[in-house]
């Protein structure tokens, strides 16, 4: 497996040469997940960080009446993890979940920690990736609250077109926050435009 997915992701969240690129690539180890193998569980610290450099994932929680909510998908040229666990240190409140066989390239807390003291540039593209990946969350939020689902359906769909055909609707279903029959109407009403 060749880091150019990871070198490329570097300079996408922060340009700089790809020497410079390559030296922040060399801290991550590639991993292999499984299909429905746990990256995290609840009540675990997150101790990995994954780029995704092939295949699916997801994390979701359970509400409080016990339906499964899927709060997140890990596509290709995505990063997994558990950022407030991963970086306060505290247990994790989801699960992480492969959906797919899944190839990855990663890094512990305590590589990240050293990578952070000595490589200035890994400690700007890993506060530029976590800027990005909180920015994605806020994103989503406010999606959640202002959009109709076929909007965020739109969004999913044209952002990540691979979820539609290797994830089970559900879950799909679960992530816009909507049941299984209007998701059903509105890719109905999506394949018509």
């Amino acid at each position: 497996m060749h880091k150019d997915h990871l070198t490329g992701f570097i300079q996408q969240v922060l340009p700089m040469s790809p020497g410079r690129a390559e030296q922040v690539a060399e801290r991550f180890r590639p991993a292999t997940i499984g299909r429905n193998d746990y990256l995290l569980k609840p009540g675990t610290i997150c101790n990995v960080s994954h780029f995704v450099a092939s295949g699916i994932l997801r994390s979701y929680a359970y509400d409080l009446n016990g339906n499964e909510v899927t709060t997140a998908f890990f596509t290709t040229n995505g990063y997994a993890t558990d950022l407030l666990s991963f970086f306060k240190r505290t247990p994790a409140k989801e699960y992480i979940q492969a959906i797919t066989d899944c190839r990855t390239w990663c890094i512990s807390y305590e590589d990240m920690q050293a990578s952070f003291h000595a490589v200035p540039e890994f400690r700007e593209f890993g506060r530029l990736n976590i800027v990005q990946q909180y920015s994605l969350l806020k994103e989503r939020m406010l999606s959640n609250l202002q959009e109709p689902a076929e909007k965020r359906y739109a969004d999913l769909i044209q952002a990540h077109p691979e979820i539609l055909q290797q994830v089970p609707l559900k879950y799909i279903a679960s992530y816009l926050g909507i049941a299984d029959t209007s998701l059903s109407r509105i890719r109905k009403e999506y394949s018509k435009k």
